[in-house]
């Protein structure tokens, strides 16, 4: 990713001040299980995670690892330094998508899913998603949608990596 890019990521706070949290709002505009298409990518942006976004989102988990609080003793860990909960991709799949997302429709239920981790997430990570519908069925009258996401940093080497199921509310 060269500068010009980095340039075009908005900030966290940026991102924090608008994020919406009335997914009720834009539900109209997002797709419905007949509308998502099998393997097209999801609108995503890039996301530089905070020490801040970190260390709340840690709190709210109530994980309160050194490891996401204390800088000398990350630094003598074998991680060499501050790194991000594991969970971490729960808020960045959030906040790296836009408001007409279809996985932000009210409704939509996780019916499973399975995470792959490379590395450590740390702060000043610039955080991008790849993220796409994989297949539709219906089981049991339920919609289903089986997705992948995979998050990368500023480097284009992968985070994480997952793969999950969702029940679809329309």
């Amino acid at each position: 990713m060269d500068g010009s890019a980095l340039d075009a990521v908005p900030s966290t706070e940026e991102l924090l001040a608008n994020f919406e949290t009335d997914f009720w709002r834009d539900e109209k505009n997002r797709r419905s299980w007949n509308e998502i298409q099998v393997g097209e990518e999801r609108e995503t942006h890039p996301v530089t995670l905070t020490l801040k976004i970190i260390q709340d989102y840690a709190r709210a988990i109530g994980d309160l690892n050194p490891l996401y609080f204390d800088e000398e003793y990350a630094n003598r860990s074998r991680f060499g330094g501050l790194i991000a909960p594991p969970t971490i991709h729960v808020p960045l799949m959030f906040l790296c998508t836009t408001k007409s997302d279809w996985m932000r429709t009210p409704g939509t239920v996780n019916a499973g899913q399975n995470w792959y981790y490379r590395r450590p997430a740390r702060p000043g990570d610039v955080v991008t998603l790849r993220a796409r519908a994989l297949d539709k069925l219906i089981r049991k009258g339920r919609m289903f949608v089986i997705h992948d996401n995979v998050f990368c940093d500023q480097n284009g080497q992968v985070l994480c990596s997952g793969r999950g199921w969702t029940i679809r509310p329309r």
